[in-house]
């Protein structure tokens, strides 16, 4: 009588609807802050015969900015209070490393997605704990990009909001150096994003667990091994 290894497949619904708007929406902000950031930062000399009120696209430009800015911020807040009150796969620990089982992942998910030491999968259903690290960083860069963004809003705003963020710039050492700050956090995301949809589809790759398609539809697809014998 031989044993035969066989693969099961389990769906376990991990991304909970409100974590899977968020990441698009916040996808979508990243994608419209950098670009209207870039051309706020370096605007072209596009020059117009056209009568002014027609010609108020870098205007536009700033309105879009601003817009998606708040749009941003209150979306983070929301994944902010669902990693409290979310399932199991969103909530904060799944962020922080403070188990020794969670370091020796993050150690193990370097060998795979850095050193290419090894293409074997890491079981995890939710975040790999490297990854859940990196996001960890990614929030923390969240944060520091709304805080410096309206700071320099609040010198041009009227509105009680931005006024709550007037300390920044003064913090920072004036106007220039909270620009060049928040600058340089746009280039992080915008290398991040490179990263990040690279790492995706390589662990889909490897993994074959669904993990491109669970950020649409939630479901992520675990092999169990069971014992067949024969």
């Amino acid at each position: 009588m031989e044993t035969v290894k066989q693969k099961t497949i389990k769906e376990v619904y991990v991304w909970e609807l409100p974590v899977r708007f968020y990441h698009w929406i916040n996808a979508l902000c990243i994608v419209v802050l950098s670009v209207t950031g870039y051309l706020i930062g370096r605007p072209p000399a596009l020059q117009s015969a056209a009568e002014a009120s027609f010609s108020y696209w870098f205007g536009w430009i700033r309105f879009i900015h601003f817009v998606a800015a708040f749009v941003f911020f209150f979306n983070f807040v929301l994944r902010t209070y669902w990693g409290f009150v979310g399932n199991k796969y969103a909530q904060w620990y799944n962020f922080i490393p403070l188990k020794k089982s969670q370091w020796e992942e993050l150690f193990n998910v370097l060998k795979v997605d850095i050193l290419q030491l090894t293409t074997k999968s890491i079981p995890s259903i939710g975040h790999n704990m490297l990854a859940g690290f990196t996001y960890f960083f990614t929030f923390l860069a969240f944060l520091l990009q709304s805080l410096t963004g309206f700071g320099l809003y609040a010198a041009m705003s009227d509105s009680w909001f931005p006024k709550l963020f007037s300390w920044i710039v003064p913090l920072l050492g004036g106007d220039l150096p909270a620009r060049n700050f928040h600058h340089i956090l746009m280039w992080f995301f915008i290398i991040f994003a490179m990263i990040h949809i690279y790492l995706v589809f390589y662990h889909d790759y490897i993994e074959r667990n669904g993990l491109t398609s669970s950020m649409i539809g939630g479901w992520k697809f675990v092999k169990q091994d069971e014992d067949d014998k024969e």
